[in-house]
């Protein structure tokens, strides 16, 4: 943790957008990362940020490929079991969409929104119920922390933006100025979100967001965010046509949700509009103070990789168990790059993604910060290895375990079925991998002798199998 200059996260980074996924669960809800491998980009800019207006909405992306047709909804009940995401639920509710929208007519008044503006916009709406599944899918197989690194981190990726940062100088010199926040955080963040403006999704935030506030388990976290919606369209920040995005109603290149549009976009070059979609200076200064406003320390980044010794408590590596640098390096923690350990007084806490196998991380402020943007530890570990890489930073140092498998949900949920055979886990087994079940884990490797890592390897489920 330098100061700002030559400061960097030191290969704290992208560790896991796999974990995005395994981990994350429902707090990634808010946030649509339609990610892709990064292949070249002929003309990345476009009329972006050009003045002019926006370009005709691409094909909309399901899964890793384009189709010109999206996917109807399967008709089938939930993953999550919820009450409200039964197929008969669903129906009902989609049945009674209109009612549900006019509804909302006193919430969107008392929010200064015009009669004339709510007609208007919701006109037309319907319900798209593809949302449903995406909203309750469980793939059945995930990426391993090190190939959603190579996914995200590339040298495509990498060199479009440097180009950002050299084309937009003057709009990160500026926020840069005004918030304290690193420009190549926000480059970073420009990447990882949308590749660069060439993936923030082409539904209409306006249609998702009713479709959620009307159907679903999250009927009253999106009523606000669909009402936020109303109000950024009545304000006249942007068209509707600007306003696409995600299925969960994240829009523009740094993937804004209505609500956080409404706390922290700013109209940065002062023409009365706060455009985050194709204005450079709102969508970078906004991005910026989204981050200030979470608590961002300037002169900091996110953290930096360690090497743990022999023997190592693993059971210390917990977002909770914050300690200063200096208790950290009583424990002998080093950092991988060599260099002495930095300010003692500062308070960090131990991440360890791949467990006893893998690279650890000591994390700072800051990467709690990304978090509020963006809440799992993936995401904010990938923000910060690809500013450290676009500031001129080395790839990690430690490998991964590569010869490592991941295991696919069925396996998954048999390893949470073994482990509450055993008095470990307490909780109800579903396949997908949280706080709960990396606690079971532990305690099972503790009683047998393992590192107490929480990594969920085949190497553990077969010693749960008692092979």
């Amino acid at each position: 943790m330098r100061r700002m200059g030559p400061s960097r996260l030191n290969r704290a980074g992208a560790v896991a957008f796999a974990a995005t996924l395994l981990l994350a669960g429902e707090a990634m809800f808010g946030k649509a990362l339609a990610q892709s491998s990064g292949g070249g980009l002929p003309n990345p800019f476009g009329n972006m940020f050009s003045g002019q207006k926006s370009a005709a909405p691409a094909p909309a992306q399901t899964g890793s490929s384009a189709s010109s047709t999206p996917l109807p909804w399967t008709g089938e009940d939930g993953a999550s079991g919820h009450p409200a995401m039964t197929a008969s639920a669903i129906r009902e509710a989609a049945a009674n969409f209109n009612n549900c929208v006019a509804g909302m007519w006193p919430d969107a008044a008392k929010r200064n929104i015009s009669q004339a503006s709510f007609q208007r916009f919701t006109a037309g709406l319907a319900p798209d119920l593809r949302i449903m599944d995406l909203m309750d899918s469980q793939p059945e197989f995930t990426k391993s922390v090190w190939d959603y690194l190579d996914i995200l981190v590339n040298d495509n990726r990498m060199a479009t933006g440097r180009e950002v940062l050299a084309r937009y100088k003057p709009q990160f010199d500026a926020a840069e100025k005004a918030y304290g926040v690193d420009r190549y955080i926000i480059a970073s963040i420009w990447g990882i979100e949308s590749n660069y403006s060439t993936m923030m999704g082409d539904r209409s935030v306006l249609n998702s967001t009713a479709t959620l506030a009307c159907i679903g388990r999250r009927q009253k976290y999106f009523r606000d965010e669909f009402l936020s919606a109303l109000e950024i369209l009545h304000r006249g920040d942007l068209r509707p046509e600007q306003l696409r995005g995600s299925w969960a109603g994240a829009f523009g290149p740094t993937q804004f949700m209505p609500t956080s549009f409404k706390r922290f976009a700013v109209d940065a070059d002062g023409d009365g509009r706060r455009d985050v979609v194709d204005n450079p200076a709102d969508l970078i200064a906004s991005t910026a103070n989204n981050l200030k406003k979470s608590g961002w320390q300037a002169g900091q980044t996110l953290g930096f990789e360690v090497v743990m010794p022999k023997n190592f408590n693993y059971m210390l590596a917990d977002r909770a168990r914050a300690m200063t640098i200096a208790q950290w390096g009583q424990l002998g923690l080093t950092r991988a790059d060599g260099k002495p350990l930095p300010d003692p007084a500062e308070k960090a806490y131990l991440l360890a993604p791949a467990g006893a196998e893998g690279p650890g991380f000591l994390m700072l402020q800051n990467f709690r910060v990304i978090m509020k943007y963006n809440p799992a530890e993936a995401y904010a570990l990938a923000i910060g290895h690809f500013a450290d890489r676009l500031r001129g930073g080395a790839p990690f140092v430690q490998p991964w375990p590569r010869q490592e498998r991941t295991l696919s949900r069925s396996e998954r949920l048999e390893l949470q079925q073994l482990l509450a055979q055993r008095g470990f886990y307490r909780g109800t087994p579903d396949g997908q991998f949280g706080g709960h079940t990396r606690e079971a884990l532990r305690g099972f490797q503790a009683s047998i002798g393992a590192p107490a890592d929480g990594f969920a390897s085949a190497g553990v489920l077969e010693r749960l199998r008692g092979r």
